[in-house]
């Protein structure tokens, strides 16, 4: 069985455990803290980043979440998440890059710094105005999800893809961590509820951060 060594707010490791929950593919959960900078974490990934997949038996050993995904999709044939034509292939890469990097650096990481690694590492308070701009970028890519979801039944297109479950998996540690105001977003409340009710994403909302916890809505499908 596949190991899967995450920490539960890691939205990286969120995208690859719902791409595994679609497909159906087994896997146990390794709780790694790469803030920690193990020195086995680091033989495995010098990086030190999750998430990290590994097969013993295979002697397989796969780093970072993008070639980790496309790892899956490419030897499980269910369900696939990377589909249609070589445009629609594309625009479903081009998603999972946005949320991965821009969504990621504009909301989910001065989020995951300043509620979660100052507390946990620093011992120290967040600051309330890089809060107030994460929020506030996070309102503007809501409203990108709006324009997409108005144009599409799905983010990239006509089915469910790797874009939606990154953009879910980036959007769950931001709504997590307080970061998300739904008002005037019913367009991705909508979407984003439907998730919520799917078998897959239901371990993520059941879990915990040690210290943290969550707005009353985050883990309630009709928020």
């Amino acid at each position: 069985m596949w190991q899967l060594f995450q920490f539960p707010l890691c939205p990286f490791s969120r995208k690859v455990r719902l791409l595994m929950g679609e497909k159906s593919v087994g896997y146990e959960l390794v709780r790694e803290s790469p803030w920690e900078q193990r020195d086995q974490f680091l033989d495995m990934n010098p990086a030190g980043r999750t998430p990290v997949m590994r097969h013993d038996q295979r002697d397989i050993t796969l780093i970072d979440s993008v070639a980790i995904c496309e790892y899956i999709e490419e030897t499980v044939e269910k369900t696939p998440m990377i589909n249609g034509t070589a445009t629609n292939r594309a625009e479903i890469r081009r998603l999972v890059a946005w949320f991965d990097e821009q969504f990621y650096g504009d909301v989910t990481a001065p989020l995951l710094f300043e509620r979660m690694h100052k507390r946990i590492v620093h011992r120290q308070p967040p600051d309330a105005k890089l809060l107030r701009e994460a929020m506030r970028r996070a309102n503007v890519h809501l409203d990108y999800i709006d324009y997409l979801i108005d144009h599409r039944s799905w983010l990239a297109g006509a089915t469910m893809s790797l874009a939606d479950l990154t953009a879910a998996a980036q959007i769950s540690v931001a709504d997590y961590l307080g970061g998300i105001d739904w008002t005037g977003h019913d367009q991705t409340k909508a979407w984003y509820a439907m998730f919520k009710s799917r078998p897959s994403f239901r371990p993520l909302l059941s879990e915990r951060m040690e210290v943290i916890t969550p707005p009353p809505h985050y883990e309630k499908v009709d928020f």
